[in-house]
C-alpha cells in the first residue's frame, strides 16, 4: 500500500478571502447592483444673488451715464527752493580758508563777509598790478621827455613816437592787470588804495551775492578752495517751489494755470491753493515723469526746503462714463457693481474706476455704457448676498 499525504490545514489567510469571493458570486447570482454614487451638488455663483419683492423695492436701477468731470490727480510732492532765488557762493581766487564768518541758518545781507580767505594768486596780480604802474609812470615820463627834446630840435619825430608806442603799451598792461584784479575779487577803491599805498596783502573776502538765509556751507576752515568751488548756498526763502513730477500718462491732464490744492506732511490740516506756475516740456527718461510746480509765499519760512507734500491736480474737463458712488460695492479692496441679468437676478462685477468727482466715479473698465446696474440700495444687496452665501446658498 502507499503510504498516505498527510493534508496540510487551510491557511487562515485564504479562508476570509474565498468567502468574501463566495458571496459575492452568491449576491451577483441573485441579482442584486451596488448602488451608483451619487452627483456632485452644483456650486451656487457666490457673486450672483436673486432679490424678492421686499428687496427689490428698496433699489433703484439706472444706466452709466455720461458726465462731465474734472478728475483730481494726486501725486507726491515736495517743498523746493526757488532757483530763481538761489546763490552758490564762491571764491574767485584759489586760497586757502583762515576764517569762516557764516553759519548754517544764518540771515546774510547783499555784500556781507561770509569768509575770508588766505591766496598767494592774489598777492601775485597786486604785484604785477604794482609792476604795470610803474612801468606806465616811466613810459609817461620818456614820452614827456621826448617831446620836449623834439620841441629843442635835439631828436627826431620818430624817437618821440617811440617813446609814445612804449607809453600805450604800459598804459594797455596796466589796465589789464587792473582788470585781472577785479576778476579776483577786488573791489575799484581797493584797487585805488593798493596804487596808492603800494602794500601787498593776500587776503580776500568771500561775500554774498544777495540777501537770504545760508542753506549750506561747504568748506571748513584751512581748507584749500578752487575758482570754481562753491563755498556757500545762500537761498531767499520769502518765496519757495511745491515740486511734483507727474507720471507720463498722467502728463496731459496738466498745464500751466490748472488748480492745485497742496497738502503737507508737517503742517496736518491745512490745504494750501494755489496754480500750476510750470510744466516741464520733456519727460525725464529715467522716471518717465514730466516735472511741475506751484509757486509758493513764504513769508513767514514756515514751509522749508525738502518737507514732503502731496499735490492734488485738478485736470481739464472731459466727457467720461460715470456711475453714482452709491453705485459702488467695495469688497477686497476691489470696486464692484450690480450688474442685472434677469428680472430679479443681480451680478456682482468688478470694475476699474477713477477717484470721486461731485458724487460720482469715473468708469475706467469692465462696465459698457449700455449695462443695467443697481444706481442706489446696492449696499443691501450685498447684504443678502453675504447673508446667503453664509447660509450656504439657501
Amino acid at each position: 500500500m502507499l503510504p498516505l499525504t498527510p493534508q496540510r490545514p487551510a491557511s487562515p489567510m485564504k479562508t476570509p478571502l474565498a468567502l468574501a469571493a463566495l458571496a459575492a458570486v452568491l449576491l451577483a447570482g441573485c441579482g442584486e447592483k451596488t448602488p451608483p454614487a451619487a452627483a456632485p451638488k452644483a456650486q451656487a455663483d457666490p457673486l450672483a444673488v436673486s432679490a424678492g419683492a421686499d428687496l427689490k423695492a428698496r433699489l433703484a436701477l439706472g444706466t452709466p451715464a455720461l458726465a462731465e468731470v474734472r478728475e483730481t490727480l494726486r501725486v507726491p510732492g515736495r517743498i523746493e527752493v526757488d532757483e530763481t532765488r538761489l546763490a552758490r557762493v564762491g571764491s574767485p581766487v584759489a586760497g586757502r580758508i583762515s576764517d569762516l564768518a557764516a553759519t548754517v541758518g544764518q540771515e546774510v545781507r547783499r555784500g556781507q563777509v561770509l569768509a575770508t580767505l588766505n591766496s598767494t594768486e592774489l598777492s601775485g596780480a597786486q604785484l604785477g598790478f604794482l609792476k604795470a604802474q610803474s612801468q606806465r609812470l616811466l613810459a609817461a615820463r620818456g614820452a614827456a621827455r621826448a617831446q620836449q627834446l623834439l620841441d629843442a630840435d635835439v631828436i627826431g619825430t620818430a624817437e618821440l613816437q617811440r617813446r609814445q608806442g612804449e607809453l600805450t603799451q604800459a598804459l594797455a598792461e596796466l589796465n589789464a592787470a587792473r582788470d585781472q584784479l577785479k576778476v579776483l575779487g577786488m573791489s575799484e577803491p581797493a584797487i585805488r588804495k593798493l596804487a596808492d599805498s603800494g602794500t601787498i596783502t593776500s587776503l580776500t573776502q568771500v561775500v554774498a551775492s544777495i540777501s537770504g538765509t545760508v542753506i549750506e556751507r561747504k568748506v571748513t576752515e584751512g581748507q584749500v578752495v578752487q575758482p570754481a568751488d562753491s563755498v556757500f548756498l545762500v537761498a531767499d526763502l520769502s518765496s519757495v517751489w511745491v515740486v511734483a513730477d507727474i507720471p507720463e500718462q498722467s502728463s496731459g491732464m496738466v498745464a500751466v494755470g490748472e488748480s492745485v490744492s497742496t497738502e503737507i506732511a508737517a503742517l496736518p490740516n491745512q490745504v494750501l491753493h494755489g496754480r500750476l506756475s510750470f510744466v516741464s516740456p520733456t519727460v525725464n527718461p529715467e522716471t518717465r515723469t514730466v516735472r511741475a510746480r506751484m509757486d509758493l509765499a513764504n513769508a513767514s519760512r514756515v514751509f522749508k526746503p525738502a518737507m514732503l507734500a502731496t499735490v492734488l491736480i485738478k485736470g481739464k474737463p472731459q466727457q467720461r462714463l460715470t456711475v453714482p458712488a452709491a453705485a459702488v460695492v467695495r469688497e477686497d479692496n476691489r470696486d464692484y457693481v450690480f450688474v442685472q441679468n434677469g428680472a430679479d437676478s443681480f451680478r456682482l462685477q468688478a470694475v476699474m474706476l477713477g477717484q470721486e468727482y461731485e458724487g460720482r466715479r469715473v468708469v475706467r473698465e469692465g462696465l459698457a455704457e449700455n449695462a443695467r446696474i443697481v444706481v442706489d440700495g446696492a449696499f443691501h444687496l450685498n447684504n443678502e448676498r453675504k447673508r446667503r452665501a453664509l447660509d450656504g446658498g439657501a
